[in-house]
């Protein structure tokens, strides 16, 4: 930095003082601008400069403390540094301000202030000319001797620092490329030194006393790291490392400054953080992006927010568990015993987890399978879930999935979104820390739809064994293998779940339990657990199997047995009160009036205090209606079937199996068919079905007197609990057969129940949810059951107590159906032979 390389300042310069330290030449340093004065400076003169003259100003340090600073001029340092403003920033938090970022050019003297407002400007006179020391004369004398000896000290200084960090190899250069008389300057802005010790070093305007100022400072750095390194226990490769690079130095933004303790620890992790990465087993395009993101991390400077980005994916990656994995239990007679215990019926699912150990026994690299339990609500789906991971003797994880309607719930988020995180799979994984869990998928037939995309779309990856092996998660960005991980889903009903992924998985039916099921479970698992939960013990309460089946059949109508559940805790709770009021009677009685029995039995009757309750407590039908009130469903069937147009279907809904009413009514009219009760399009069509095929053998069955069926006579419809939407093929029977009853005028059964789709020429359709219908018939003491032909395979999965109980009809056409549905049968005029086909 001499005249000899070009470089003039003007005479006249606009001052800028600073608090923040002392410019020297050849360094570069950022100055927060705040006070009136240096802000009108940059406002006038950088902002609306034009010419590279505009951006010279004169730095000069104040000595004022900046806390007491006021308008008034301080006294000006006498010496100051003419810098280049290379960057004006400007911010408006916490106050308004500008940093300056300034490159020192050389010295100069204040010889006249001109003026002081609004800024001040001032006569000054260039001081570093240096063109008697560019032609080698300092080689010679003093101070060439000073020189030499400065030049070795910054060497060895230069030459303790990591020469493997860029910066510091690129001083090494300059301190043979860089003319020896600008080395104090740049040196004294580089190291650990205070602003009076920089001060001294600026006023020095001579070249020899500024050696002779400088080289003390370098000495005490060189034997400070000296020292440092005695004292400190450096690890291994890190001897070099001892000073750490900040902003402000011979390069804009650069300095060197000793490395502290919390720099220290820093380093510890990420060694820490670098040993876990080479620990956790990765497979090795996961390692590569590890080992990467690391390098990158290394590099980068706490204070970016990439840093806790980039640190919190590492970690992140570091947990998965990548390898590790939970041994299997494959002992086939244990697990046998141990879903009994958990769980009565559901004998399918048993079965299948038995098949799963079997061939585990026989093949270790098995790929998980993936369930579908579907069923009514309550059946125990969740809790099977669950028994099965005990089974395996595997971690055992709950993904709830209901209303869930963004994708990234399944994939996650892209790094690069604010707040991004992994999905709930790799979520999961980490919470159980093996890649061999359980994952319940709870509720997958709610999932939703929105514009964050289709996470059911989202799961055909998840779900498919061919896909899941490398699973890509939106966050990681890397394959993670799924294939070990056993899949359960519970779905109320398939008809919501898209097709695609329904056909991913191996989907079991879960129908509902029938009576004496419920009383069982409810005897060997819900009392129990609710006497628990209550504090009371089998001594103090005992509900008979009796009540238990009025309880089922007078206070529950439902498939699963939650219902039941809380009537049995209501009934807990109830005895609760009795024992706890029975034990405060007991305690307030007094030893001393033990002896007068006849006188506190009178107290007693004339306050009204019950005795204590005789344990145990059985709860009866008197007690039954006490506690839970008058009974909720009553068997109605047969008082409903009192007048010619009522007939009895099954339905099946999502909560189970259920009885379903249908009335018809006709009044003079148009020949209309009215139909209530909120039906589907399907069940629409199958009434108007059911009218053509009367209609068309309305002689056949003497319904008529030769005029069409429904001349002069409106017929109305309706099917009761009209708020719940209805719809399904297999009303039809049902139909048909209330509408022969009203127009023949005859009853049908009180007792019968049918379900089946009919066909314009009266033949009889199969339909579905067979097992849940009979169920549900069961539950109503319904004895005759009328179901499609073609269903007759379905009655091997309903339990052989319940099929001993029922007759059941089945019918391939619509007069086996009426013949069923009425006593003494429904007698046409012409007998249809059987037709045969001979093709």
């Amino acid at each position: 930095m001499s005249s000899s390389s070009g470089i003039q300042i003007p005479s006249r310069l606009p001052l800028l003082c600073t608090h923040d330290g002392v410019l020297l030449p050849g360094s570069t340093m950022r100055i927060s601008v705040d006070t009136a004065r240096n802000m009108q400076l940059v406002k006038s003169r950088l902002l609306k400069g034009t010419s590279l003259k505009s951006t010279i100003i004169g730095v000069i340090p104040n000595t004022r403390d900046p806390e007491h600073d006021s308008d008034e001029l301080p006294a000006l340092h006498s010496i100051g540094t003419a810098g280049l403003a290379v960057q004006v920033v400007g911010s408006n938090w916490p106050k308004p301000h500008y940093t300056l970022l300034i490159t020192g050019l050389c010295r100069f003297r204040v010889t006249q202030l001109l003026k002081e407002t609004p800024f001040l400007v001032a006569e000054v006179e260039q001081l570093d000319k240096l063109e008697q020391y560019t032609d080698g004369d300092q080689g010679d004398g003093e101070l060439g001797e000073l020189s030499q000896r400065f030049y070795q000290a910054a060497v060895q200084l230069v030459g303790m620092l990591d020469m493997s960090v860029p910066v510091v190899a690129k001083l090494r250069r300059l301190l043979d490329s860089l003319p020896k008389e600008t080395l104090p300057d740049v040196l004294a802005s580089m190291i650990r030194t205070s602003n009076k010790e920089k001060l001294q070093v600026l006023d020095a305007v001579d070249l020899e006393e500024r050696f002779k100022k400088a080289l003390p400072l370098l000495t005490r750095q060189i034997e400070g790291l000296k020292l440092l390194q005695k004292t400190r226990k450096l690890r291994p490769g890190d001897d070099k490392r001892v000073l750490a690079i900040r902003k402000g130095g011979v390069f804009p933004g650069r300095q060197f400054l000793v490395e502290d303790e919390g720099e220290d620890e820093d380093g510890d992790d990420m060694a820490l953080l670098e040993k876990k990465v080479k620990a956790a087993a990765m497979p090795e395009a996961a390692l590569h992006v590890c080992l990467k993101e690391l390098r990158r991390l290394k590099k980068m400077p706490q204070s970016m927010p990439e840093y806790v980005l980039t640190r919190n994916y590492l970690e992140m990656m570091v947990e998965l568990p990548w390898s590790k994995s939970t041994t299997d239990c494959l002992d086939i007679r244990a697990a046998q015993i141990l879903l009994d215990n958990d769980h009565y019926a559901m004998e399918k699912l048993k079965r299948r987890v038995l098949e799963y150990l079997a061939v585990r026994q026989l093949k270790s690299s098995l790929k998980g399978p993936i369930l579908c339990f579907v069923g009514p609500p309550g059946v125990g789906k969740t809790s099977v879930g669950r028994s099965i991971a005990r089974t395996l003797g595997r971690e055992f994880h709950r993904i709830a999935l209901g209303g869930v309607c963004d994708q990234s719930d399944i994939r996650g988020h892209r790094r690069t979104y604010v707040g991004s995180m992994p999905g709930r799979v790799i979520n999961g994984l980490k919470t159980v820390g093996v890649n061999n869990p359980v994952f319940l998928l709870d509720e997958v037939d709610k999932l939703g739809k929105s514009m964050q995309g289709d996470p059911a779309a989202a799961l055909l990856e998840v779900l498919d064994p061919e896909q899941n092996h490398s699973f890509t998660d939106h966050y990681l960005n890397v394959p993670f293998d799924l294939s070990q991980v056993l899949f359960i889903a519970t779905a109320n009903t398939t008809a919501t779940i898209p097709p695609a992924l329904l056909d991913r998985m191996e989907v079991h039916q879960v129908p509902g339990y029938t009576q004496e099921e419920k009383v069982e479970i409810a005897h060997r698992h819900l009392i129990p657990h609710q006497l628990e939960q209550h504090g009371l013990t089998p001594q103090q309460l005992q509900i008979p199997q009796d009540t238990t089946q009025d309880i089922i059949s007078k206070y529950t109508r439902e498939a699963g047995v939650r219902s039941l559940e809380r009537k049995i805790g209501a009934i807990c709770r109830a005895v609760a009160v009795k024992v706890a009021e029975g034990r405060k009677i007991s305690r307030a009685e007094s030893p001393t009036e033990q002896h007068a029995e006849k006188t506190t039995e009178s107290k007693e009757e004339d306050s009204g205090i019950a005795a204590p309750p005789e344990m145990p407590i059985v709860i009866d039908h008197i007690a039954l209606k006490d506690i839970l009130g008058p009974p909720i469903f009553e068997m109605e069937v047969s008082e409903r079937l009192t007048l010619p147009g009522v007939a009895i279907g099954l339905a099946w809904t999502p909560m189970g199996g259920e009885i379903m009413f249908v009335e018809a009514s006709r009044m003079e009219g148009e020949g209309q068919l009215t139909l209530t009760g909120q039906l589907g399009d399907v069940m629409k069509e199958s009434a108007h079905l059911a009218i053509s095929w009367l209609r068309s053998n309305a002689k056949t069955y003497h319904l008529t007197n030769g005029n069409d069926l429904l001349e002069g006579t409106d017929i109305h419809l309706h099917f009761p609990a009209g708020a719940v939407t209805k719809d399904g093929p297999s009303a039809g029977v049902t139909i048909v057969t209330c509408l022969a009853s009203l127009l023949s005028g005859r009853l049908v059964r009180s007792d019968v129940g049918m379900t089946g789709e009919i066909t314009l020429r009266g033949l009889v359709l199969p339909v579905g949810g067979i097992k849940d219908k009979v169920l549900a018939a069961h539950r109503a003491n319904l004895k005759r059951i009328i179901i499609p032909k073609r269903n007759e395979k379905d009655l091997e999965e309903i339990p052989a107590h319940v099929r001993a109980d029922l007759d059941f009809v089945f019918a391939s056409t619509l007069d086996e159906v009426l013949n069923a549905a009425f006593d003494g049968g429904f007698p046409s005029a012409v007998n249809h032979p059987q037709v045969v086909s001979k093709l």
